[in-house]
């Protein structure tokens, strides 16, 4: 039993006693010894190929995207103001988070923007600028100005607003002086379409912090939101973290090409009570950009919601409301067409009036409320279906004093076409 004992323990202690050099061995000269003969790592081979991919597009395309910076009376405009308190104390000197969840909010003041084309001109977010502008136009204001700094360069770079379109909330922005732009490459603007979960890449400037490089996907896409002009465009919803300071930077897809510009976030709350990014943002579209570009290069301001300041746009002298505001029950009544434009109230003096189009003749009330009716309701123009008043006024817009409008009208059931010669409305001295 002795000897059977012994034999037991010297095939335990054996073993342990290799374990023991070993780890003397390890501790002793390192895990270098373990490794010698190894292959050197390759570090770009460790990198998934998304990430691969991601740094490529950063690396090729981040020195293209600048920091806006808007200046008013000698005093930098504060787009964070609203989010100082809540943030983290090192930064709350500087910003404020929202108490709970809103509906979209554009950001104003400074933002981002990139270079769009080889000769250095850069787009951003029309609400970036505005502040500093002149109303109606896109001068700069009496101690206004606007300037924009690239990455890894100190010196800020005057820039001018060559043109706007608060349509789309786009400004396109040039250098006072050219010789200033550093030779970095534009950013192409893909010409296909946008697709819900494609991964997109977002670099811009939040909260000051520039060169701030995000990703994620596309959420959806044709989300309707209001822009600065008051008009519905469809945007690119993402969830890839935008906060403000993105404003005017590039939404970029897996290519490095510009499928939309950042321009708005849902700013707030989440479920769980926490501030901070919710993984809501919008971006307008690519395409927007390109049926802009050629006005915006031409210079001022553009657009409906341009032309509805311009006191010298011809006009119809009409003020309407959708058919779909109405409530179901006083469609019902007055038999209503299911689209089309309601004329509340006629200029006696505008184009509409001479043509004979009415207004009201009489108010239906329902549950306490006014509705006008008796009037007529506009479903066309020019041939083309009206489902929101941006039609009609585009439609309009496009045209001259003295230039004819075709109108497809519809009262009490019956439709009739009639054509109105814009005009002028007559300013009261």
């Amino acid at each position: 039993m002795t000897q059977v004992r012994s034999t037991h323990r010297a095939s335990l202690i054996r073993p342990l006693a290799t374990l023991l050099a070993l780890a003397a061995l390890v501790l002793t000269t390192g895990p270098s010894a373990l490794a010698q003969g190894a292959a050197p790592l390759d570090e770009r081979a460790a990198l998934l190929e998304d990430e691969r991919n991601t740094i490529d597009i950063v690396e090729r395309y981040g020195a293209s995207v600048v920091a806006v910076n808007v200046t008013v009376r000698g005093e930098a405009v504060d787009p964070f103001a609203p989010f100082r308190d809540s943030l983290p104390p090192q930064f709350r000197d500087f910003f404020r988070l929202p108490e709970a969840p809103q509906t979209p909010q554009l950001r104003q003041g400074s933002g981002s923007g990139f270079v769009v084309d080889t000769d250095g001109r850069i787009v951003t977010n029309f609400h970036v600028v505005n502040a500093a502008l002149e109303s109606g136009d896109v001068t700069l204001r009496d101690g206004a100005s606007i300037e924009v700094v690239f990455p890894d360069r100190d010196e800020p770079i005057a820039v001018r607003v060559v043109g706007a379109n608060p349509d789309v909330d786009l400004a396109l922005l040039q250098a006072l002086d050219p010789g200033a732009l550093p030779d970095v490459p534009a950013i192409e603007l893909a010409n296909d379409g946008v697709r819900v979960g494609q991964k997109v890449i977002a670099i811009g400037n939040p909260f000051g912090l520039q060169s701030t490089v995000t990703t994620g996907i596309v959420s959806a896409v044709g989300r309707q939101f209001e822009s600065i002009g008051r008009i519905e465009i469809e945007m690119i919803q993402t969830d890839a973290a935008i906060n403000p300071g993105n404003s005017g930077g590039p939404l970029l897809d897996s290519r490095g090409r510009l499928i939309g510009i950042n321009t708005a976030i849902v700013p707030g709350v989440g479920a769980d009570g926490r501030r901070g990014n919710l993984g809501i943002g919008f971006a307008v579209p690519t395409q927007l950009l390109v049926e802009s570009l050629p006005l915006l290069e031409a210079g001022g301001l553009s657009g409906i919601a341009a032309a509805a300041q311009d006191p010298d746009r011809p006009r119809l002298g009409v003020t309407i409301t959708l058919v779909e505001t109405f409530p179901e029950s006083v469609r019902e009544a007055l038999a209503l067409p299911e689209r089309g434009l309601v004329i509340t109230q006629v200029d006696p003096a505008g184009a509409a009036a001479e043509a004979g189009i009415s207004g009201p003749t009489f108010f239906a009330t329902v549950d306490g409320r006014e509705y006008p009716a008796g009037g007529d309701v506009i479903i066309a123009a020019d041939g083309q279906s009206l489902q929101r008043a941006e039609d009609l006024q585009r439609i309009v817009f496009a045209k001259d004093a003295g230039d004819v409008v075709r109108l497809e009208l519809w009262r009490n059931g019956v439709t009739r076409e009639i054509d109105v010669t814009l005009s002028v409305p007559v300013r009261e001295e």
